[in-house]
């Protein structure tokens, strides 16, 4: 099985040992014993348990889960699909195996599966707004620190895209680099070099107009009203990608997307949201008498 979960998670593009790595650290938080199940439990008990939604969402993470859950020796059988819109109720992984893994399990993978769902279900809700105009909705690097790749992964799931990994990735010059470079053109011309995407973030027209005079072809529109942003879409005229950013809000997506940007740029999906409510339930009404350790 962890070997299925493992091309699971390269199906997905993500590095299973990366993963392996962010469930270690989870599961070593919880320290080395269960002081409360392993003196209840007999060590030889074993149970099942499903993975259902309490609330209607969109899933991501689900081989992430699934990693956790086989780290402590249980099998999992996957019965949703990470992308996937769910209801309440819905079950999404099927677990079975020893009693006191299934515990120690529960919390990380947990943690791990509703805030990655709650990052994917923000985003889809994004998606939905700008859907049937040509604007997508981008991430940032606004991330929790050791999780940016599974996060990025879940805006994915969403429908969202990503936007650079890392400051290794590609060049966004902001307006403190133009500070101190002295200007549009300088901080560009320091910065661009072959097969460099280079992005420049302007907060007025006549940046905008700099940038393009630099030779730029991906202009970050930094805190623009929509006159302003529907006027910058003329002026560039597909020269250049435009994206927006900075005061975004749901309710106004549809409209920043209208002005005829090709990206809305979103650091609520990664840095705010709240966790789709997701639980795990026994397939029983609790361990039988024969689960209880003998006195």
């Amino acid at each position: 099985m962890r070997a299925a979960t493992h091309a699971w998670l390269t199906e997905a593009g993500l590095d299973p040992q990366a993963v392996e790595s962010v469930v270690r650290v989870a599961l070593a938080e919880d320290g080395e014993r269960d002081v409360t199940s392993e003196p209840i439990f007999d060590a030889g008990a074993t149970a099942g348990a499903d993975v259902v939604t309490r609330r209607p969402g969109v899933v991501a993470g689900l081989p992430v889960a699934a990693l956790v859950f086989e780290t402590l020796g249980l099998t999992v059988k996957a019965l949703a699909g990470d992308g996937d819109r769910v209801a309440a109720g819905d079950v999404l992984l099927s677990v079975e195996g020893p009693l006191l893994g299934l515990l120690r399990a529960e919390r990380t993978a947990l943690n791990l599966l509703t805030h990655l769902s709650g990052v994917a279900t923000v985003t889809r809700q994004w998606a939905d707004a700008v859907e049937g105009t040509r604007a997508r909705v981008r991430d940032t690097r606004k991330t929790l620190p050791g999780l940016r790749a599974l996060q990025k992964y879940a805006v994915r799931c969403g429908g969202g895209v990503n936007h650079r990994m890392s400051l290794a990735d590609a060049a966004l010059i902001k307006d403190n680099h133009v500070a101190a470079a002295g200007s549009v053109t300088a901080a560009f011309e320091a910065v661009r070099a072959p097969g460099l995407h280079v992005q420049v973030e302007c907060d007025t027209l006549d940046q905008v107009r700099e940038a393009l005079a630099a030779g730029a072809t991906s202009i970050l529109l930094d805190n623009m009203d929509i006159p302003t942003m529907t006027e910058a879409v003329t002026l560039v005229g597909g020269r250049a990608e435009l994206e927006a950013s900075g005061g975004l809000s749901l309710d106004g997506a549809r409209d920043v997307a209208a002005t005829g940007v090709d990206y809305l740029a979103v650091g609520a999906l990664t840095h705010s949201v709240p966790a789709l409510d997701i639980g795990l339930d026994l397939n029983q009404r609790g361990p039988d008498a024969a689960h209880h350790r003998r006195r």
